[in-house]
């Protein structure tokens, strides 16, 4: 593969180019993505030329750059979420339905818990979340409960880090956030901060594979929210333990 002079190859720098847009970032001037992307601009501007050829790059109506909807054909055929999502839904819609709050549904990609799924309702409570979105493990309830069922080195490893210390942070203390991740495991369910629930989603094997969530609009309503959301999540387990539809997520539970 082709390299450039500081030794970095094409390749890696396509990438940066993908990283360059974000939700806060989705459409960028060819000035202002050589910025975030640190690739000097002539080199940018041909890059981003080249792309648009091949539709996975576009511009807007303001000459302003973004992502192609060829990538976003590409990933609608083979993400490997993709089963998965279809299984879940249903069962979302339902829940929806029953608890009137936001729904999410989020994988683990790596160290951190990223949401493949969203439904929201007129009149819910505002869910700052995007499809798409990524969080540290231990800064969720979906990631907690990913992070309680992932494998015990990984979790090792976050304990091992420095938590934030941000206050609005439920966890701050290793000790405590052990002690919550073993509790976890025992009941099923997560809570954080305040408002909002999650509980594991596991295929084939008792292998947890995701992690589905309510966001709430105060703490008055745990309570009820409970049985369904857990009914909910043992309906989706049943679903994909029985047709198996998340072989395609180690690569993904890993990313």
């Amino acid at each position: 593969m082709a390299r450039h002079s500081n030794g970095e190859s094409v390749f890696s720098r396509v990438a940066r180019i993908f990283e360059g847009f974000d939700p806060e970032h989705s459409a960028l001037t060819v000035s202002e993505l050589s910025e975030r992307t640190g690739i000097p601009l002539p080199s940018t501007s041909r890059m981003v030329t080249e792309m648009i050829e091949y539709g996975w790059l576009c511009r807007d109506a303001d000459k302003r750059v973004r992502l192609g909807m060829r990538i976003w054909e590409l990933v609608a055929r083979a993400a490997p979420v993709n089963e998965v999502r279809a299984a879940a839904l249903p069962v979302m819609t339902e829940l929806l339905g029953r608890v009137g709050q936001p729904v999410r549904l989020s994988v683990r990609a790596g160290r951190e818990a990223l949401c493949v799924e969203r439904l929201g309702a007129p009149g819910a409570v505002r869910d700052a979340t995007t499809v798409g979105g990524r969080a540290p493990l231990q800064a969720s309830a979906p990631g907690l409960v990913l992070l309680a069922h992932a494998p015990a080195d990984l979790r090792e490893s976050v304990l091992s880090e420095r938590l934030p210390r941000n206050p609005e942070d439920a966890v701050t203390d290793r000790n405590t956030l052990r002690r919550l991740l073993s509790e976890i495991r025992s009941t099923g369910l997560a809570h954080y901060p305040g408002t909002t629930l999650a509980v594991p989603v596991r295929a084939a094997g008792g292998r947890t594979v995701a992690a589905l969530s309510v966001v709430l609009p105060d703490a008055g309503l745990i309570r009820p929210v409970v049985p369904p959301l857990r009914a909910a999540g043992a309906r989706l387990s049943r679903a994909l333990g029985d047709g198996a539809p998340a072989r395609g997520l180690p690569d993904t539970l890993t990313a």
